[in-house]
């Protein structure tokens, strides 16, 4: 297994070393810098070329919204996951804008962030619960105002016509997907291994012609798989 190289970005020292010190006790994670601020941080990430930075928001000389738009721009391949003290909609959106791809609040347990830091790790998304429903909330409120749906010959439209394309098993890992599951909460959800799930999802995106999950979240609630009251 290749390791995962860290960077922990955050104003307290405190915080740093015992995020240090409990992820250098995971197999796979090791914690190649650290930064105080968001102005190191972008130093730092030049000189150890981090998989994954483990950002603050709420910083000195440059904050970790800033920091991570620079980060984006300098290094786009760098994943950013952020951990802070803010459990807020506006930060989550723009957080997320800039071009991170996690968001955990600091009242997490040690677990889910060790599975957060492998989630984005591997190019996917992590939100904690409460954060993905805000998130699909938000897509539902755009989606009724704005979408503007093709119809087929027989009146159905075309979304509709793509999900009966799709088996029972694909509309199950899709429905998860959409609801914020990562591979292998799915696959403990199904009983299948996480390789399974993402041949699934290849299968999926393939058959209706999406390429993110963003998309497949956007599909799921307009052909109302999914229901976000």
């Amino acid at each position: 297994m290749n390791e995962i190289k860290l960077l922990l970005v955050d104003d307290h020292d405190i915080v740093r070393t015992g995020l240090k010190s409990y992820l250098e006790t995971q197999a796979g994670l090791v914690v190649v810098g650290e930064a105080s601020s968001g102005k190191e941080a972008i130093q730092r990430v030049m000189e150890t070329d981090p998989d994954v930075v483990v950002m603050d928001i709420t910083m000195p000389d440059i904050d970790g919204l800033e920091a991570t738009r620079k980060l984006k721009t300098i290094k786009p391949g760098c994943h950013v996951l952020v951990l802070t003290v803010h459990e807020d909609k506006h930060y989550l959106f723009e957080m997320l804008a800039a071009g991170a791809t996690g968001y955990l609040t600091k009242q997490a347990a040690a677990e889910e962030l060790v599975a957060a830091i492998r989630t984005v790790a591997a190019g996917n998304v992590y939100l904690q619960p409460i954060l993905a429903r805000w998130l699909l909330e938000d897509y539902r409120r755009l989606l009724v105002q704005s979408i503007d749906v093709s119809k087929t010959n027989e009146g159905e439209t075309v979304d509709d016509d793509k999900l009966k394309g799709l088996s029972k098993r694909e509309l199950q890992v899709l429905e998860l997907v959409a609801e914020g599951c990562t591979n292998p909460q799915i696959g403990e959800k199904l009983g299948i291994s996480p390789k399974t799930v993402a041949r699934h999802r290849e299968r999926i995106m393939r058959k209706i012609n999406l390429h993110s999950s963003t998309e497949l979240v956007k599909f799921a609630i307009r052909t109302g798989l999914i229901d976000i009251q």
